[in-house]
């Protein structure tokens, strides 16, 4: 059953809102390896220790973007067609993320913006 796998927090100053999410929840927040960005992974934990959701934290860069959340779905075309059939808008279609998988952001029937996230690691 698809569920939420990623989110993203926007973030006005990134070092002030990890130094929050960290302090508030004790989440793992560290920048990727690679090119020098003000983007951080998140690694997050379930109350019993599993392993939660991983998310990123980043600059802001608009001033309506608000935190998304990305379902993982085996297949992101399939759930355009779905998200279009019951109402909702795809914003952005299928878009590679090289090395990582495929994403779309879509809106549901209340305007809600939400990703949909197909891992795939051959993506280019």
């Amino acid at each position: 059953m698809p569920t939420i796998v990623h989110f993203d927090i926007p973030a006005d100053d990134p070092a002030r809102a990890k130094k929050f999410y960290s302090g508030l929840f004790g989440w793992k927040i560290e920048r990727p390896p690679g090119p020098p960005m003000e983007y951080y992974l998140v690694e997050t934990e379930g109350l019993d220790g599993e392993a939660g959701p991983g998310g990123g934290l980043g600059k802001r860069e608009t001033p309506e973007q608000r935190i998304m959340n990305y379902i993982g779905v085996r297949s992101v075309e399939e759930y355009i067609v779905k998200v279009e059939e019951l109402g909702g808008k795809v914003l952005m279609p299928r878009t590679s993320v090289t090395g990582w998988g495929y994403l779309a952001i879509c809106t549901d029937t209340e305007n809600n913006k939400f990703g949909l996230w197909e891992e795939d690691k051959n993506a280019e």
